[in-house]
């Protein structure tokens, strides 16, 4: 009885997420919502989908140094004035970017939340369009850049990026370069935020002690600010078909070593979570994964190695990196093609597979801790197309995964083995 009453009170305090929907102008725009009473807190964000970095296809980092446009808050009160009136309420506004999306969060205390609210909208209606503003974003950009220049873990990253892509708006580092930043102008901004911040292209996310009939209206009223414009499908980039190593001369005391490949897999494939699997034994699960085993501890070769899977709508492809020692740089990168030759040839061991189970179902409770984290799952779930607690439903098939089929699936995808290389070096 007590254990029944103590769930009966926690289902009271918090809820697992739903879908709903606000119809306006014509529009049916998801709603994801969570219930948490817990703390007196509420939040909202706006996501524009296919809105990021991925649109940057006329000048490199536009996405993001629009996105710092709109941190610079409003025009009729400036930067300074518009973060001081925010400070004072404990709220908290900002905008970002991802490869896919454009996002822009409001929070704070549940007291304050109307007033958030209309600080929001009003964000919305009149951001700062000054050149001071664009000025000041600018300045901050390229000093962030230029420190970059010597950050050779940057560096790697974004020329394995451009040889994997190549040819392809996803090779241009997100952030721009510095030549690309200078470029742009006042206008790219108001351009890029109009044909992207549009209601046709918005699902919202909102939680916290907040109920969503209390503020539905004054959202519908925010909505109907925004341009309606058109929504468009993320367009899917695969890795070019030529294999490739780069090697960029630095002055460096470690040879920094990125690798990538092809990786054959839709955003809502069904052994998705096979590769989780997969690739969590092969580089993503730290000390234990083969990586690590054989590049650090039977080699010496590294003091870390990684390998995931990243899928996406926009792209999907397979990529890890390690540090070495500069003579050691080119059998880190031998070890590395063996590593993964062997995984493709043999697959895992049961010891392996009984391992993995054990550590991503037990951790499990760790990726749901915050409301944050859930709304993010349940917001990512929709945007797949999936149902609504797939990733519970990911895990009951992790549970039951046998040996014969996750090996066989390993097998299938031989085209990880069309490794590119990009690496920084003395």
């Amino acid at each position: 009885m007590k254990i029944f009453l103590t769930l009966l009170i926690l289902g009271q305090i918090i809820m697992a997420a739903t879908i709903e929907y606000i119809e306006t102008n014509g529009l049916k725009i998801p709603v994801i919502f969570e219930s948490d009473k817990r703390l007196p807190l509420a939040t909202m964000q706006f996501i524009f989908t296919n809105s990021g970095s991925i649109t940057d296809t006329t000048k490199a980092g536009l996405a993001k140094m629009s996105a710092r446009v709109m941190n610079e808050g409003t025009k009729e009160l400036g930067s300074s004035a518009f973060a001081e009136a925010l400070e004072s309420k404990a709220i908290h506004i900002s905008s970002s970017t991802g490869t896919e999306t454009f996002v822009m969060e409001v929070g704070g205390l549940k007291e304050n939340f109307d007033v958030a609210l209309n600080y929001f909208s009003t964000l919305l209606k009149d951001p700062n369009f000054t050149e001071e503003a664009l000025e000041k974003v600018k300045t901050t950009t390229i000093g962030s850049l230029s420190r970059k220049e010597n950050d050779f873990d940057y560096i790697a990253s974004n020329e394995l990026k451009s040889i994997l892509f190549s040819g392809s708006v996803l090779a241009n580092p997100s952030s721009g370069t510095i030549e690309s930043v200078k470029s742009i102008d006042l206008e790219m901004i108001k351009q890029f935020l109009k044909s992207n911040l549009v209601s046709s292209k918005l699902i919202i996310a909102i939680g916290g002690d907040v109920e969503i009939k209390d503020v539905k209206e004054k959202i519908i009223k925010i909505i109907n600010t925004l341009p309606k414009g058109e929504s468009s499908d993320v367009e899917n980039y695969r890795v070019v078909d030529e294999r490739d190593d780069s090697i960029l001369k630095k002055e460096t005391q470690q040879a920094y070593v990125y690798f990538g490949a092809p990786f054959d897999m839709s955003v809502d494939d069904e052994d998705y979570y096979k590769a989780r699997v997969a690739t969590f034994i092969l580089g993503a699960g730290g000390f234990g994964s083969r990586m690590m085993e054989e590049i650090r501890v039977k080699r010496g070769l590294a003091y870390s190695a990684y390998a995931r899977v990243n899928v996406s709508k926009s792209s999907s492809y397979f990529n890890g990196y390690l540090q070495t020692k500069l003579e050691s740089q080119e059998e880190a990168k031998k070890t590395v093609k063996e590593v993964v030759a062997e995984f493709v040839k043999y697959g895992v061991t049961k010891e392996e597979l009984a391992h993995t189970k054990k550590f991503l179902l037990g951790s499990e409770p760790l990726r749901v801790e915050t409301m944050g984290q859930r709304l993010n799952r349940t917001f990512m779930e929709f945007y797949k197309g999936q149902d609504l607690g797939q990733s519970a439903k990911e895990l009951k098939k992790i549970e039951k995964l046998k040996l014969k089929d996750l090996n066989a699936f390993i097998k299938e995808h031989k085209e990880i083995l069309d490794i590119s290389f990009a690496i920084v070096t003395k």
